[in-house]
């Protein structure tokens, strides 16, 4: 039987994903935001992983990857496609925060005979601004957060190092998913922090509102970063969606 692993690696056109799996079912696979890593989901992990396989990635130029020079929106959806053909997963869930819920509606609409549930957390899909407007929302976006999660996002975006963050943000504010939206074939869980300064409530709301028969569920007190701010909310959102609750 598999058990728990660490520090896997797949590589394609020269792009490296790492990743960690531990539990058994059905994967459920976690995909980080930008300046974040796999780290930002050890309050989901235990939970998710009690019936499931989870895998945890960390993208090029982040987390375990942090060598990397991080990639587009598409390459990214292409490199996480590329991985579940060869790993074979069927019936995954796919989990994405921000960047990676970004990413995750990509990989979706590539691969819709692998991706059976689709969870978009605070995803940056329909964001639209100018790069300064942005950033200067990030400090006001992890104050409204869980400030002892701080440590981490700041560790985690010093690791990746500005050249990757800024290549990140830029590619993501170039590219929308309206168009992917209504031919999405997944079942699709929108989760909202009600306090998320960097991608607000509304444009989450207009997200669910697009994908055909998505649910949204706004958490009140969260930030940006829902499922730290909120994680027993959060996985019991994901678990009652995954066992058909209304």
């Amino acid at each position: 039987m598999l058990g728990r692993v660490r520090a896997l690696q797949f590589r394609s056109r020269g792009a490296t994903l790492s990743y960690d799996a531990t539990g058994h079912g059905d994967p459920i696979v976690l995909v980080h935001g930008l300046s974040g890593s796999s780290r930002w989901w050890r309050r989901n992990v235990p939970a998710l992983s009690a019936a499931h396989r989870v895998y945890v990635l960390d993208l090029a130029g982040y987390g375990q990857a942090w060598r990397q020079r991080s990639l587009g929106v598409h390459a990214a959806a292409d490199l996480i496609a590329a991985w579940l053909d060869h790993l074979d997963l069927r019936n995954v869930t796919l989990i994405g925060h921000s960047l990676g819920g970004h990413i995750s509606m990509h990989v979706a609409a590539r691969r819709p005979e692998r991706v059976r549930v689709l969870v978009l957390a605070c995803a940056s899909g329909l964001l639209r601004d100018r790069l300064y407007r942005v950033a200067l929302q990030l400090p006001r976006a992890v104050l409204t957060g869980r400030v002892t999660f701080m440590p981490r996002i700041l560790a985690d975006a010093a690791r990746s190092g500005p050249l990757n963050l800024w290549r990140s943000t830029r590619d993501l504010l170039k590219d929308s998913v309206q168009d992917v939206l209504p031919g999405l074939t997944a079942r699709t869980l929108v989760i909202w922090g009600g306090r998320d300064a960097l991608v607000p409530a509304a444009l989450g709301r207009s997200l669910a509102a697009a994908i055909p028969g998505a649910r949204y569920e706004e958490i009140p007190r969260a930030g940006h970063v829902v499922m730290v701010d909120a994680p027993a909310r959060f996985n019991a959102l994901v678990l009652d969606f995954l066992q058909g609750g209304a």
